[in-house]
């Protein structure tokens, strides 16, 4: 679209069009209130949402991957989503990646022309080496960002999933996509301001996606993080209190039994509740796919 003057991002929002004259409580107040709208602009691409995972969860399965692609505050919702996962649920930094129009350096500062190169969508794809087995989302809260559309027609040109976020109702891909995934959030509250309620949403739905995607793949046992990996002190805590709260030990041998599995929690549960040792732990969630509920026969 060349005129973006028509986008629902680039309207007035006329809740605020006297925001320059309030209070500090009643800026407050306001981008509260259109904050709020933002959930169910999520709630309504339900559908959509749920297409998505599934396909995600189609490439995992076989051995792809998901790729983020967008530019500016999309870029690096991507960016921030897929660093995210490793910790949380201890994937390979290649599972989930996120690409972002003018490279690192555009995580901090605003690369001039970058989301404008649609040729640099199609080499960012292909120097990720793409292929059918992936899964690629190109998130363009405006929906007409070159660089992302680049990004997906080359995807899809090489087999690949592909799925649009966006947040207005009157663009679309450059070509078909296998979903798009619409909130539409409105005019924001400051007029084109897209980091605020279309960036909220996408957050939203960037969590949605890989959660629910780790979650389908074994990641979660009941609403544990079982695979997260512990690299601080923060999360030997928690290791050791999803262990406490799974098997009703006391601290100090769940701290133990931890240590057993080799600071590996699904292993540690396994163990203690089939009353094994580490090695058919290990085999038992191997030949269960990592999934700790059918290694238990629950």
């Amino acid at each position: 679209m060349k005129d973006r003057s028509k986008l629902i991002t680039e309207q007035r929002n006329a809740n605020s069009f006297q925001i320059d004259k309030k209070s500090t409580s009643e800026i407050v107040t306001i981008i509260n209130r259109e904050d709020a709208s933002v959930i169910d602009a999520v709630q309504k691409e339900h559908i959509n949402i749920t297409k998505a995972v599934d396909l995600i969860v189609e490439s995992f399965s076989k051995g792809g991957r998901l790729l983020y692609v967008g530019a500016g505050t999309s870029g690096r919702l991507g960016v921030l989503d897929a660093s995210e996962c490793p910790p949380t649920f201890g994937t390979d930094p290649e599972l989930i990646q996120g690409i972002i129009a003018g490279g690192e350096e555009a995580l901090t500062r605003s690369i001039e022309g970058a989301e404008d190169n649609y040729e640099g969508g199609e080499l960012a794809i292909r120097e990720n080496g793409v292929t059918s087995l992936d899964t690629v989302v190109g998130i363009a809260t405006g929906g007409t960002t070159p660089f992302v559309h680049g990004a997906l027609v080359k995807a899809r040109s090489l087999g690949a999933a592909t799925i649009f976020l966006c947040c207005n109702t009157n663009t679309n891909p450059a070509e078909a996509v296998d979903v798009i995934i619409r909130p539409i959030t409105g005019p924001e509250i400051i007029t084109g301001s897209t980091r605020m309620k279309a960036g909220t949403a996408t957050k939203i739905i960037l969590n949605t996606l890989t959660t629910a995607s780790m979650i389908k793949r074994g990641k979660v046992y009941e609403n544990f993080m079982v695979d997260l990996q512990i690299k601080k002190k923060k999360l030997r805590d928690r290791a050791e209190r999803i262990i406490m709260a799974v098997t009703k030990l006391e601290r100090d041998y769940a701290s133990e039994l931890l240590k057993m599995a080799k600071n590996n929690v699904k292993t540690a549960i396994v163990m203690h509740k089939l009353q094994v040792g580490y090695n058919d732990a290990e085999k038992r969630l191997e030949e269960c796919g990592g999934f700790v509920r059918k290694a238990l026969g629950s």
